[in-house]
């Protein structure tokens, strides 16, 4: 089993307001989970209106796939034109 996991961090320059980056948060990941039926959600700073904190894990059978599949991930979610990515990190573990 490997996983792999992420941490990806938006900049949310013209927002001005927790509201806003609500709506941008909610509509990446719900895009992001419609296209690739992943695991994601926002998990820090979530009182901070300037960046979005956002992680997603996948599990798979081998480092490759699971490597491709991040890589699409960040290429969708930077496409998407909501929000640049500021920052990601990125992990894979193998059990």
């Amino acid at each position: 089993m490997v996983v792999g996991v992420c941490q990806v961090v938006l900049a949310l320059y013209d927002n001005g307001s927790l509201k806003g980056k609500r709506s941008v948060v909610r509509r990446v990941i719900q895009r992001t989970r419609n296209r690739f039926n992943i695991a994601i959600a926002e998990v820090a700073d979530n009182d901070v209106h300037e960046h979005a904190v956002l992680g997603f894990a996948i599990i798979g059978n081998d480092r490759s796939f699971i490597n491709s599949r991040v890589d699409k991930i960040l290429n969708f979610i930077d496409d998407l034109g909501d929000a640049p990515i500021a920052d990601h990190d990125f992990e894979i573990v193998s059990y």
